[in-house]
């Protein structure tokens, strides 16, 4: 049984609610149970032992370096990007703690009323009523002070055998460096997510808007350029399992930044955190342009002119539509966006249904065509296959979240086959399709007098509508956090977000080129976070410890990445330069 279990507090979700958090995060940290004088100092010697019976291991970022380390939101808004959760009332109350609140006050309020009526006023008040009788009776040995909190329990599966302690064993516990906020409401960071759950958030993370332009791939660099595809699905599998390695090293380390800051120092942890939210920031401007375009080829007549001002159908509904989902920015209790991640990959999964039908039976039909090979423009198809395996930044949360940590390996080689036939098959079958007027994306050259392209047009507007607000979360956050602390509020955070997304828009009407844009961001990102980053912070922790052949292996990969991001992103620019 877990030492979170033994004390009452196998619903790690709660720990994060109310006035106690301080407190109980020294006992979320494995020490002894807090007392009002050193409260603070129970979680550290716990580390310092762990740390110490390791030989050749690289010393990680102790408690007090985590605390105060830049970002402290990346575990919990990453894991609201990438985890698909459960719609149950229980997993809805645990993830905002005023609705966890208001049920506490639900459950003392009904618990009071029907004692009293059935036993008068004497009756003894009810305490705990979810709990079995050997965990209230561990619970109340484990807390001294009758006054604390009152937090629901999901400790409904028999007890568990308490794990064998050993020294290189990673603690399954949330994450230290964890945002605490008076104006938002964040939830914790996910844990015991089982095998299954983390192939759903996998898949969210790998199936993304990037499977809409690999038709228009194989249009840039030809048929062979496909090959492109099983090489960087192949490099990025490895290298996600280098983070894993990596976080194996040390048990304070659950997240990219971790990574980057014990291989590189604070230096390392802030250059990894820039990359990451520059990332979703571009990620953010291509949604925008990805509206526009979807919503200007179903009315392409709509236009505005007022005082001077003419905007066409794509800069009208980009602008449109960024106001639309500034509302859904703002949202105080930021776990209920969590719940809009799972519309992703439905509207994916109808988009390539969709797809398919009107292939074959839309009359539409599959006609071979195309160059066997483009040089010139085989770095703009590169960036665009490479955009589609940009889901590191999330895999080092989904392992840390996993029951079973020995199952990421399947977890992430099935999530990468799987993605990969996906993107092959939704390639092949698109240009064939469509040949050499493929466009961007493939939903743009679909028949509008089919029903499923209508579907499938109208699914491609729900993704990148639902997906905004959660990819922008831990952007906004990171610069909250970064501000003085009197300017920590609601106001201002609200106006840092209202900025970013007025910044986006911008910047999607300045270069309104989506698929040369997300061979940018292939070619520059997804090399850095995917190819280049896990081999240098796996060499940098394991340092002698690797063996020559991977040494080699390392080294090669991250050659490859500087020489296609160098290559793709000199190309992708010259080629936007070339059309304005």
């Amino acid at each position: 049984m877990d030492r979170d279990e033994e004390m009452g507090h196998g619903d790690r979700s709660l720990l994060f609610i109310g006035d106690e958090d301080d407190d109980l995060g020294a006992d979320r940290d494995g020490g002894s149970p807090p007392s009002s004088d050193d409260s603070s100092l129970s979680g550290g010697s716990d580390d310092d032992d762990a740390g110490s019976g390791r030989d050749g291991e690289r010393d990680a970022p102790d408690d007090d370096g985590q605390k105060g380390a830049w970002p402290q939101s990346y575990r919990q808004s990453i894991d609201m990007l990438s985890a698909v959760p459960s719609p149950t009332v229980s997993t809805i109350m645990a993830a905002s703690p005023s609705l966890s609140r208001l049920g506490n006050s639900f459950v003392k309020a009904g618990s009071s009323f029907f004692l009293k009526k059935a036993g008068g006023e004497g009756s003894l008040p009810l305490t705990r009523p979810l709990l079995p009788p050997s965990m209230s009776h561990l619970s109340q040995q484990s807390q001294p002070q009758p006054q604390q909190l009152v937090r629901q329990s999901t400790d409904s599966l028999p007890p568990r055998p308490p794990p064998a302690r050993q020294g290189s064993g990673l603690a399954e516990r949330p994450s230290r460096a964890c945002l605490k906020s008076d104006y938002i409401e964040l939830p914790p960071p996910s844990t015991k997510c089982s095998k299954g759950q983390s192939i759903i958030n996998g898949f969210n993370v790998l199936c993304g808007v990037g499977i809409l332009t690999t038709a228009y791939g194989i249009k840039e660099g030809g048929w062979l350029s496909l090959l492109l595809l099983p090489m960087l699905g192949a490099s990025s599998c490895y290298t996600g399992l280098l983070l894993k390695r990596c976080i194996d090293s040390s048990p304070n380390i659950e997240t990219y930044p971790d990574i980057g800051q014990v291989a590189f120092g604070i230096f390392g942890r802030i250059f990894v955190s820039v990359v990451l939210y520059l990332e979703l920031y571009a990620s953010c401007v291509e949604y925008i342009t990805l509206l526009g375009d979807s919503l200007s080829s179903v009315f392409p007549s709509a236009h505005l002119a007022f005082t001077g001002i003419n905007l066409n159908a794509h800069n009208l509904f980009a602008i449109t539509m960024a106001l639309l989902i500034l509302p859904s920015v703002w949202l105080r209790n930021l776990s209920l966006l969590s719940y809009l991640s799972a519309g992703g990959v439905f509207a994916t999964l109808t988009v390539i249904i969709c797809l398919f039908w009107v292939g074959i039976g839309g009359g539409v039909g599959f006609h071979p065509s195309g160059t066997a090979l483009n040089l010139t423009r085989l770095p703009v198809a590169l960036g665009l296959y490479g955009y589609c395996y940009s889901g590191h930044s999330v895999f080092p949360n989904i392992y840390s979240s996993m029951k079973d940590r020995s199952q990421f390996p399947f977890v992430l080689l099935f999530c990468f086959i799987v993605c990969t036939v996906v993107y092959a098959g939704v390639a092949v079958s698109g240009f064939m399709m469509f040949g050499e007027s493929t466009m961007s994306q493939f939903t743009l050259n679909m028949p509008q007098e089919f029903i499923p392209s209508k579907i499938a047009i109208w699914m491609t507007i729900v993704n990148p509508y639902t997906k905004y607000a959660l990819t922008m979360t831990p952007v906004a956050l990171s610069i909250e956090e970064a501000l003085p602390k009197k300017m920590q509020n609601y106001l201002v955070g609200m106006s840092v977000r209202t900025c970013l997304v007025l910044s986006t828009v911008a910047v999607a009407l300045l270069f309104p080129y989506f698929a040369l844009v997300m061979a940018l961001l292939g070619s520059v990102f997804t090399m850095l976070v995917a190819l280049i980053l896990p081999c240098a912070c796996y060499l940098s922790i394991k340092k002698g410890e690797v063996p020559l052949w991977e040494v080699c292996l390392c080294i090669t990969i991250i050659l490859i990445g500087v020489v296609c991001a160098c290559v793709g992103s000199y190309t992708s620019i010259h080629q936007m330069i070339s059309s304005r």
